[in-house]
């Protein structure tokens, strides 16, 4: 059975319904992001499902050196603290850098590590002394099996509030498949398992000097992720996706999140009867 963690009022992990942890990929402006925050409160309030807002204030692994990457992280993180107290909702972003980490550690409530990140010892050891809710997702290039030495890291700290995201695997050049043996693996570990389900579709740099993806696929992957028996969905939302400066082609819409949210609970509420 899989550790029960708390953020804020919402529990994760254990016998507890999913959660959602969604927003845009970056930070574009303030406006946006409290616009989609605000949205996704609502809907998941109305579901009853609970919600963490998730967007970065610096996207360091842009595929170009002339990518979008964020406002940086002070004025980042000032508007993620405007959201998590003007909306009352937990909020998450990503590290990148060991001296990011106290800054961000004083605002959200996750503290996410990339990827790319995922070996990073000193990352991940100076992220669990923070106390603070740890989600690590889970490289392309690993097995499931070895996230077990990225929790022990964590842990080691004493800290034992780790959340780990699984976002596919590497599949040749330029593309992820995700293999759902996966999630029940990771969760024998004891703690919450998380599904990426936008990243999982994208096409790591599939256009060149930019990542592609294909999200028509997004629903289905987070179907049979719910079915399978994971901690949540992880989802980038935007209210206008062609127009995102980060991840267009992977990202949802807000109303497309909102149907999919809906039919998410309905196969959570049937495979929770049959168990």
């Amino acid at each position: 059975m899989t550790r029960e963690i708390k953020i804020g009022k919402h529990k994760i992990g254990r016998d507890n319904i999913f959660c959602l942890i969604a927003g845009p990929c970056v930070i574009e402006n303030e406006k946006m992001v409290f616009y989609t925050a605000e949205y996704l409160k609502k809907m998941c309030e109305k579901e009853k499902i609970p919600f963490i807002f998730k967007a970065s204030f610096d996207k360091a692994n842009r595929s170009s050196i002339k990518s979008f990457r964020g406002p940086g992280m002070n004025k980042g993180l000032a508007i993620l603290a405007k959201i998590k107290e003007k909306l009352e909702i937990p909020v998450t972003t990503d590290v990148h850098c060991y001296n990011q980490i106290i800054p961000v550690a004083d605002v959200v409530d996750i503290i996410q590590i990339p990827a790319f990140l995922c070996r990073q010892t000193d990352l991940l050891v100076a992220a669990g002394k923070t106390g603070k809710v740890v989600n690590v997702k889970k490289g392309q290039f690993l097995s499931p099996w070895e996230v077990k030495n990225i929790i022990e890291k964590v842990v080691s700290t004493g800290n034992k509030n780790v959340i780990i995201t699984e976002r596919g695997t590497s599949f040749g050049y330029n593309n992820l498949v995700s293999d759902f043996r996966a999630l029940p693996i990771m969760r024998s570990f004891g703690y919450p398992v998380i599904f990426d389900a936008t990243h999982s579709v994208q096409q790591p740099g599939g256009l060149g000097k930019s990542s592609g993806g294909n999200k028509e696929f997004v629903p289905y992957l987070a179907k049979a992720s719910i079915a399978v028996g994971c901690d949540g969905i992880f989802a980038e939302v935007h209210p206008d996706p062609v127009s995102a400066l980060s991840d267009s082609f992977n990202m949802l819409n807000l109303n497309e999140m909102k149907k999919l949210l809906s039919e998410l609970k309905d196969i959570y509420l049937a495979v929770s009867k049959g168990s």
